[in-house]
Formats: structure tokens, C-alpha cells, sequence
């Protein structure tokens, strides 16, 4: 990223997208260096939410906003290379329930230990102050989405 002086001229989308690609930098480093080379894109964002956070697969697998048939490949490819376990619902044979395997549980820590990494060096550069307003200002980015994709479908 340029200067500071620059930076201030650049518009928020390039920052968001150049800010976005830091997380998944130090997520892909750290996932190699610990062995996992071969998880595949957007596998960090599934196995770091299902086991760092508790959120459903399915949840996880939409919010990528990619295809049924993306979201699909992404899981096969995920449970071929062990990272994942695939079964029925007993409930609900429609249904598939995900779980995540041991290999799948170290390589969700290995990711929570990146995205902690750069938070720490994030909070050594800004205040907590900025940080909860950046937060705070991209929640509201979220939110603008949301109502743009609600009114896309009312439509």
C-alpha cells in the first residue's frame, strides 16, 4: 500500500480488497507451514467458522455467495483430503451433516492462530478506539449489502 499521505486518496473499495488480502496472506503462510497446502480456497472461511465459531456448514458454504455447485465441490474436495466427514442425517436422509475431522479441527486452529496474529499486530498499529470503528463501519457495509440483496429479490 502506498505511503500514508497516498493512502488517504485511495478509495475505500481498494482498500477493503488490499485489507482483506492481509488475513488471507498470514492464513495461507501459516496453513502451509503447518502442512496444509492442499486446503482449498474458501476452506479456511468453512472449517475456521464451523470450529472456531460453532456455525453451521450450510451457513458458512452461502455466505461465500458463490454457486450450489461451487459450494458442492468445495465440500467434496474438503472431505476427499480429510478435512472433513460427510454423513446422512438420521433426522432428515435429505439432509447431509458435516464434521469436521481432526485434521480439519488442527487446521481450523492453525487459522484461528493467523487471524489472531494479525489482530495483535493490528492493535499494536491503531487504537482499540479505530479498531471498534472500523468494526462498526463495516458492520454497516454488511448491512448496506443485505438491503440491497433484499431489495434485489423483492424486485
Amino acid at each position: 500500500m502506498p505511503g500514508r499521505s497516498e493512502a488517504d486518496e485511495v478509495v475505500l473499495p481498494a482498500l477493503l480488497r488490499a485489507a482483506r488480502g492481509t488475513y488471507g496472506k498470514a492464513i495461507r503462510a501459516r496453513l502451509a507451514e503447518a502442512g496444509f497446502e492442499d486446503m482449498p480456497r474458501n476452506g479456511p472461511h468453512v472449517l475456521g467458522g464451523m470450529v472456531n465459531h460453532g456455525v453451521a456448514a450450510a451457513r458458512l458454504l452461502v455466505e461465500l455467495g458463490v454457486s450450489k455447485q461451487a459450494r458442492s465441490q468445495l465440500v467434496d474436495t474438503l472431505v476427499v483430503r480429510g478435512y472433513l466427514e460427510r454423513a446422512d442425517d438420521p433426522e432428515d436422509r435429505r439432509k447431509l451433516v458435516l464434521t469436521p475431522t481432526e485434521r480439519g479441527r488442527a487446521a481450523a486452529r492453525v487459522v484461528r492462530g493467523a487471524v489472531v496474529a494479525v489482530d495483535e499486530e493490528l492493535g499494536r498499529r491503531v487504537s482499540a478506539e479505530q479498531i471498534a470503528g472500523m468494526r462498526a463501519g463495516l458492520i454497516a457495509l454488511c448491512d448496506i449489502r443485505d438491503g440491497m440483496e433484499e431489495a434485489a429479490r423483492a424486485s
